[in-house]
C-alpha cells in the first residue's frame, strides 16, 4: 500500500463523510439557507459534526455562510449564521438531461422560431399550473396563498419558501431543476412568472433568478388578495385574464 494511502477502514470513513456531506448539501437544497443547529436536527447529527462537514463544503466552494436575516425586532447578540449553496453546489444536483433539453429547444427555435419556444414554455406549465391553483384553493385560512404556492413548488422540486416583504410577500425558490436550460431560454422563467400571476390572481414581479446567476429565484407578490380565486389553466382555451 502506498505511503499515506487510507486503509480499508479509512476508505470507508472517507466515503461515509462524503455521503454525509451530500446529505447536508441536499438538506440545504431542499429547505433553503439553514443554520448548523437546524441541519443537525434534520439529519440527526450533533451540531459539532455538522459544522465539521460545513467547513469542508465551504473549503470546496459548495456552500457559503452569511448572517441570518431577521424580521421584526432583533434580540440581543449577533444573528445566527446560515449556510446556503453556491452556484457550484447547486450544479452538483443538475442532471445530464440539461444538455438534451437545450439541444432540443435550440432545434425548435431554429426550425420554428422563438414563438414556438414561448408556446412550448407555456404548454409545459399546463398541468403544473393546475396543481398550483388547486393547492392555493385548498389551503386553509391560516395559510396565505403565497405560502400554499410555495408548498406546491416544493413538492415539484423547487425548495420554495416565503418571506414578508413590505406590502406583500416574497416567494423564494432555492432550487431550480431547469436553471441551466432557463439560462439559455428565459422564456421558461417568463412563462413561470405569468403562471404565478394567474394562480395568485395578482400581478407578480420577478426580482431575481438562479438562471441569471442569482442565489435564489425571488418573486415579489403584492399584498392584495385575489377577488375570485386562482385561475385554473384550461388547455382548451387561450382566453385568460391579464389583470
Amino acid at each position: 500500500m502506498p505511503a499515506g494511502a487510507p486503509g480499508v477502514g479509512g476508505t470507508a470513513l472517507v466515503e461515509r463523510d462524503a455521503s454525509t456531506r451530500e446529505q447536508v448539501a441536499g438538506s440545504i437544497l431542499t429547505h433553503g439557507p439553514s443554520t448548523a443547529a437546524a441541519l443537525a436536527e434534520r439529519l440527526g447529527l450533533t451540531a459539532a459534526a455538522i459544522r465539521r462537514h460545513l467547513d469542508v463544503l465551504e473549503d470546496q466552494g459548495l456552500v457559503e455562510s452569511r448572517e441570518q436575516r431577521v424580521y421584526g425586532p432583533r434580540g440581543r447578540g449577533r444573528p445566527a449564521k446560515v449556510f446556503a449553496l453556491t452556484d457550484a453546489g447547486r450544479a452538483k444536483f443538475y442532471t445530464a438531461y440539461d444538455e438534451l433539453a437545450i439541444t432540443a429547444l435550440s432545434f425548435l427555435q431554429r426550425t420554428a422560431g422563438s414563438a414556438a419556444v414561448e408556446e412550448f414554455a407555456a404548454e409545459r406549465l399546463t398541468g403544473i399550473e393546475a396543481r398550483y391553483a388547486q393547492a392555493v384553493t385548498a389551503a386553509g385560512p391560516e395559510v396565505s396563498p403565497v405560502q400554499a404556492l410555495a408548498a406546491a413548488l416544493t413538492a415539484e422540486g423547487y425548495a420554495a419558501s416565503t418571506q414578508p416583504a413590505g406590502a406583500g410577500e416574497q416567494l423564494c425558490q432555492h432550487h431550480c431543476p431547469v436553471a441551466h436550460v432557463a439560462e439559455r431560454f428565459p422564456e421558461l422563467c417568463e412563462a413561470e412568472t405569468a403562471a404565478f400571476s394567474r394562480v395568485l390572481g395578482v400581478h407578480v414581479q420577478r426580482l431575481a433568478t438562479i438562471a441569471h446567476g442569482d442565489g435564489v429565484c425571488t418573486t415579489h407578490v403584492p399584498q392584495s388578495r385575489p377577488s375570485t380565486g386562482p385561475v385554473l389553466h384550461d388547455s382548451t382555451t387561450d382566453e385568460r385574464s391579464d389583470s
